[in-house]
């Protein structure tokens, strides 16, 4: 009956919690962003390994049964650490959505859009290496996560900066997408479009809750309650956090609270 503890640096990772709750709806979950020392992508690995350990280690301490590091960035900087410091299934982003993207490839030829954290550690590449025909392609997509949290979805200015983004990708004859940042998802719209439909888009946030679902399911950790909970906490301002979750996500955030006891 424990909650589900979920992780990331800012906002993203509301797209993989509501992910997880819409296929897991009896579920508790406590889910944690680290909105005052983000955004993670444009910060040194070390860095971000100390803050997402902090971040997890309080989640640990609410006694969660699992631990879902719902932002690309940590999991690049963290994973290895986190699975061998915590009692509790520790799940990713990058692995299943990097499975998801090998067995859908039709050419061998897969791309990913990341932060510049995510492709500086090289964590899609690893994740592939073991794959035989993979070649893949790497793009860094910084302003997407600003365009975001800005509320901006669609627009010109928008639709231009994807452009520059996407059209190298899509030059090198990919056939294969991988969403690899949890506000990329977001833009799902804009970014189907420039691809065009030949090219099969994987969004880690869907990945990494199936994965969830699947490890809960094996481990024998499903609540049978026929209510949950869910709480929101940041370690910024909480009005800010909830204003972009009403606009993005609906109503799925809600009486967010701040979090004092991280430095």
């Amino acid at each position: 009956m424990n909650p589900i503890g979920v992780f990331d640096s800012g906002f993203g990772g509301l797209t993989v919690a509501r992910a997880i709750l819409d296929q897991l709806p009896n579920e508790d979950m406590i889910y944690l962003g680290d909105t005052a020392r983000a955004p993670y992508g444009t910060k040194s690995l070390p860095q971000v390994r100390e803050y997402s350990l902090e971040c997890l280690d309080y989640l640990a301490d609410q006694e969660v049964k699992a631990l879902v590091i719902a932002c690309n960035s940590a999991s690049s900087a963290v994973l290895r650490d986190a699975r061998e410091r915590y009692d509790v299934p520790v799940i990713d982003v990058i692995l299943p959505s990097a499975k998801r993207a090998a067995s859908q490839t039709r050419n061998g030829r897969v791309g990913v859009i990341c932060t510049q954290a995510t492709a500086t550690s090289a964590s899609y590449d690893d994740a592939l290496d073991a794959v035989p025909g993979i070649d893949l392609v790497t793009a860094t997509c910084p302003a997407f996560v600003e365009y975001v949290e800005a509320g901006i979805t669609s627009g010109t200015e928008l639709m231009q900066v994807a452009r520059d983004y996407l059209l190298p990708l899509r030059e090198a004859d990919i056939d294969t997408l991988i969403l690899g940042c949890t506000h990329y998802p977001l833009l799902q719209g804009i970014i189907s479009y420039i691809m065009g439909e030949d090219v099969s888009l994987v969004s880690s946030a869907e990945e990494c809750a199936k994965e969830t679902y699947a490890q809960l399911t094996d481990l024998g950790l499903l609540s049978d309650a026929k209510t949950s909970t869910r709480r929101f906490l940041t370690t910024g301002a909480p009005e800010p956090f909830e204003g972009i979750g009403l606009r993005l996500l609906g109503g799925f955030v809600s009486e967010v609270e701040q979090l004092y006891t991280l430095s």
